[in-house]
């Protein structure tokens, strides 16, 4: 399978997943950032499809049309959302029906959204996580693949609680892409994917 990784910030993410042997054929971002830096130092190539706004006029359909299609034209089979800040329309998911793995920093499906973090310490949890799942156009809420518990300490931050779930997420994700690689059929044998299918 050809993998696209999608990243927007530092690249410890893809990184991790580079660092781990994984065949990587492309990396997109959608603004400038480290992300690039670290693609490049492994030796994968990597473009910029820039966001060009954040406001209400942000055309989220057409940007992910553009994106879709640097990944159609590229050959891609399974894309890898590593910290991508921008949430796609259905372009892509009708373009990658199932191929579209993302990691989130809570036990799914409790905390969905940007504020996990924030949101399990808020709510006094003693254990949050990380999950990896097949990305769907809701958001958060595709068939889970894989997760892992992070205890949550007494003095934790938001910054700290997320530095520990970022470690798990770093071997866990690499470790699930490399399931998908060896087994592509899981994903077409999710619950969700059989029912859209039926």
């Amino acid at each position: 399978m050809r993998i696209a990784v999608l990243a927007s910030g530092s690249g410890t993410l893809l990184d991790a997943i580079l660092t781990d042997g994984i065949p990587v054929e492309l990396v997109v971002v959608d603004r400038p950032c480290a992300a690039t830096d670290v693609a490049e130092r492994h030796g994968v190539r990597a473009v910029c499809h820039e966001r060009t706004s954040f406001g209400a006029d942000f055309d989220r359909e057409a940007y992910t049309a553009e994106v879709t299609e640097v990944l159609v034209d590229a050959g891609i089979d399974l894309v890898v959302m590593a910290g991508y800040g921008t949430v796609f329309g259905r372009a892509i998911h009708d373009a990658f029906p199932h191929r579209i793995l993302n990691t989130h920093p809570a036990l799914l499906p409790a905390f969905k959204g940007w504020h996990a973090v924030d949101a399990a310490l808020d709510y006094g949890v003693k254990v949050t996580g990380c999950t990896v799942h097949v990305a769907t156009l809701e958001m958060d809420a595709g068939p889970i693949l894989a997760q892992e518990a992070v205890p949550v300490l007494a003095d934790d931050t938001a910054d700290s609680l997320h530095e520990r779930i970022k470690q798990v997420e770093r071997r866990l994700y690499p470790d699930t892409i490399r399931a998908v690689l060896a087994e592509p059929g899981i994903l077409d044998r999710s619950p969700r994917a059989s029912e859209e299918s039926a």
